[in-house]
């Protein structure tokens, strides 16, 4: 049974600030969780239920362990419906991305992304697409927020996230550029060249103005219908499958 200040503080992870100060984050479901066993990802703490008991992989040593009843792991759960297993998992002390990987390969780089949902599933997609990693502006909403990581759907294990000063990295990178803007260059018809950072904006304001003037080429997805904007995940899905495509 939990005790009183076990369940204080797993719930204290549902928020930024704590999860910032001990260095946690959530993980729900069994199906996601086997995905950061097989990664790099430390595994404090394990919360299940005895019906998940034996869907258990095999465990790393010096996990914390506790068998919960189902209304234990409702009190603890961020979802409405609980998935039978939490854990808690290390965030990673990631270092600022290396500016010597960035040349062999094309990152994508989010600008003040706000939706966790969104974030989640450009995560995803990048992880779908082979993309190894992703860079954000310090304003982004954060790669462990509950939401983003139920959205990645275990991606989050294998993508590395980095939050840095868009405006500093970009002026001193040295390879192309890339914009996701109205007004450029067809996607379709864009040369891409063997690297690049390709840059996505905010859900309602798009790229932040000085961002905008480190862009090289700007590039547009053709609008054939009458919507008047895409959602932000869908163009980064679409520029993941491009890339790839003309790699290949």
């Amino acid at each position: 049974m939990l005790s009183k200040s076990q369940i204080s503080f797993v719930k204290s992870l549902h928020q930024k600030k704590y999860r910032k100060e001990h260095g946690l984050f959530l993980v729900e479901g069994i199906k996601s969780f086997k995905e950061f066993i097989k990664s790099n990802f430390k595994i404090h703490s394990l919360f299940y239920t005895s019906e998940q008991y034996n869907l258990l992989p095999k465990l790393p040593a010096n996990i914390n362990l506790f068998e919960v009843n189902n209304a234990e792991l409702s009190k603890i759960s961020t979802l409405q419906t609980p998935q039978g297993l939490i854990a808690l998992i290390r965030i990673p002390e990631n270092e600022k991305i290396n500016q010597q990987e960035l040349k062999n390969q094309f990152t994508l780089v989010l600008d003040g992304i706000q939706d966790p949902g969104n974030m989640g599933t450009i995560i995803r997609t990048a992880d779908w697409f082979g993309f190894k990693n992703i860079i954000c502006s310090e304003d982004c909403v954060e790669a462990y927020n509950p939401k983003t990581v139920q959205a990645t759907m275990g991606s989050l294990a294998r993508v590395n996230v980095y939050y840095e000063d868009l405006n500093l990295l970009l002026e001193h990178n040295k390879i192309p550029v890339f914009g996701a803007l109205l007004n450029g260059q067809s996607i379709y018809e864009t040369n891409w060249g063997k690297a690049g950072l390709i840059i996505l904006g905010n859900e309602g304001k798009g790229i932040s103005d000085g961002v905008i003037e480190k862009i090289n080429q700007p590039v547009t997805i053709p609008r054939i219908g009458g919507a008047e904007s895409l959602n932000v995940a869908v163009s980064a899905s679409i520029f993941c499958s491009e890339i790839v495509r003309v790699k290949n």
